[in-house]
């Protein structure tokens, strides 16, 4: 009877050591090691940035996944905010003089009205999709605090920098140059 038991209690840890192994070992339909196992959503360096969905100053949605596959700087400001208004110009240069995205996420709850947006975008010239977070829901998502911060998101969704405060165009230039 005492080998029995012992047998037993043998082949279930055998049993559970096997399904232990195989779910650490998460494959896809193919028999691949899923590459994406290892990676989280989350904000920091190495984390896949979250994905949302904004209108521009158009109307139109756009939503960040619909980028993937390209480089994206994804930047958090306010019309009110002066170290914003001195990035700008470097970010509209870096713009023009890159293939990046730009996705500036401007923190409409807290401006006084939309014309105070276009009037800024008008004033600064900007040709980047300007995005419109007008209840702060993406703000919150991604723990703005302070304005600007930027994200600088590889063409694998995955964030290779994060930046508190405000950019200057080299400072763009040597992020994008580090980027995968």
């Amino acid at each position: 009877m005492k080998k029995t038991v012992i047998l037993i209690v043998l082949i279930g840890m055998f049993g559970w050591a096997i399904y232990d192994h195989q779910s650490d070992n998460r494959t896809s339909p193919t028999g691949l090691e899923d590459e994406t196992s290892e990676e989280s959503i989350g904000l920091e360096e190495g984390d896949i940035a979250p994905d949302f969905e904004l209108q521009n100053m158009s109307g139109e949605r756009v939503q960040l996944s619909d980028y993937r596959g390209e480089r994206v700087m994804l930047n958090f400001w306010a019309t009110w905010c002066p170290p914003c208004r001195a990035e700008m110009p470097d970010m509209e240069e870096f713009h023009n003089h890159t293939d990046i995205v730009i996705l500036a996420v401007n923190l409409t709850e807290t401006e006084s009205n939309i014309q105070q947006i276009e009037d800024f975008v008008e004033a600064f010239d900007l040709t980047f999709p300007i995005l419109l977070d007008e209840e702060a829901e993406v703000a919150s998502t991604y723990a703005i605090q302070p304005v600007p911060t930027t994200f600088m998101i590889d063409s694998n969704g995955i964030i290779n920098d994060k930046s508190l405060g405000p950019l200057n165009y080299e400072m763009m230039v040597q992020e994008y140059e580090d980027m995968h």
